[in-house]
């Protein structure tokens, strides 16, 4: 959905930013208190600069809606509720990741924007705007009713798949709660691997990754991790329009066409990435290794039934025999 002035991207100036008008909107209640906004709880969190690196990292496992706020302005109230109900009716599939830009305002330039609210989306740590600025009755039903759903849709194609923990309602030690239920998940080996992603050092968990899988070759889930932080590394803060360029401008460089296929991945383009590189061996056989070698990282991140894995196995056992 474009934003109020017709743009695709973040970083304009926003209807119904914070300013001085706003201060008459502004309330001294506590989330969930008596006239206060409304609690974390469910599947919804709120999110803070500390706990940031930690929720990007778990969009690789499940889709994340961020509604970027301030929880003092009454305005935002109905918003963040009506959010939260649609998200709980998902039970797991997608989590609401609520942030205060007033108290967390390199978050608000991570995202570039001036004010709130802001509603993303985030798959494998890309953020999709959304919304910006407070939304008609009609954008409000067509988030609820068709977007959520298209970006779990999104999800499932791209092998994100995993649950959101479920949290008791609190106003207090909503990080806390979610971070040990993520910790309580994952399996003891997978530990130190898991902290290096969530710290955001993709390579470094790629490597910790790779050694499970040394040890142990039937550790789906560590092949499975590492191949998202290979591809993480390589091109989670990749320029997707540059990147789409170059690939237009060099259709037979090697390198180029794997970056774009990277950000197919990450985007939850998956038959796009597998017929890119497919293709692009079809008529460059010398080139067979590199290829095969990122085709078999890709394909080990959707599920095993998804049918487009074994369309992909078979092209390619075809193109190299």
């Amino acid at each position: 959905m474009a934003n109020k002035n017709g743009q695709g991207q973040p970083g304009v100036s926003l209807a119904g930013a914070v300013d001085l008008g706003a201060l008459k909107h502004q309330v001294d209640a506590e989330p969930g208190q008596q006239g206060g906004a409304p609690a974390a709880g469910g599947y919804v969190i709120d999110t803070t600069e500390a706990s940031f690196q930690a929720m990007v990292q778990t969009s690789t496992t499940f889709p994340i809606l961020i509604l970027l706020w301030v929880p003092t302005d009454d305005r935002l109230f109905p918003l963040a509720t009506r959010l939260a109900q649609v998200v709980n009716a998902q039970e797991g599939r997608i989590q609401l990741s609520r942030i205060d830009i007033a108290s967390n305002p390199q978050i608000a330039q991570t995202f570039q924007v001036q004010g709130a609210p802001a509603l993303f989306a985030l798959l494998a740590g890309r953020p999709m705007p959304i919304l910006q600025g407070l939304p008609t009755d009609e954008e409000m039903s067509q988030i609820t009713d068709q977007l959520i759903p298209q970006v779990i849709q999104m999800a499932q194609k791209a092998g994100i798949t995993g649950s959101a923990p479920y949290q008791e309602t609190s106003d207090q030690g909503q990080d806390e709660q979610a971070g040990q239920a993520a910790a309580d998940a994952i399996p003891p080996a997978h530990q130190e691997a898991h902290r290096l992603a969530q710290e955001g050092d993709y390579a470094a968990a790629a490597e910790a990754y790779g050694k499970l899988v040394q040890a142990d070759s039937t550790d789906d889930l560590a092949k499975r991790e590492q191949a998202k932080c290979l591809l993480m590394a390589r091109s989670a803060k990749a320029d997707v329009r540059k990147v789409r360029q170059a690939a237009a401008d060099a259709p037979d460089d090697l390198q180029a066409q794997l970056d774009v296929a990277d950000v197919d991945m990450i985007g939850g383009q998956i038959q796009d990435a597998f017929d890119r590189l497919l293709d692009f061996l079809a008529g460059h056989r010398d080139q067979t290794d590199p290829i095969r070698r990122r085709l078999l990282e890709y394909f080990v991140i959707p599920e095993s039934t998804d049918p487009r894995l074994a369309k992909a196995r078979r092209r390619l056992s075809t193109l190299m025999y």
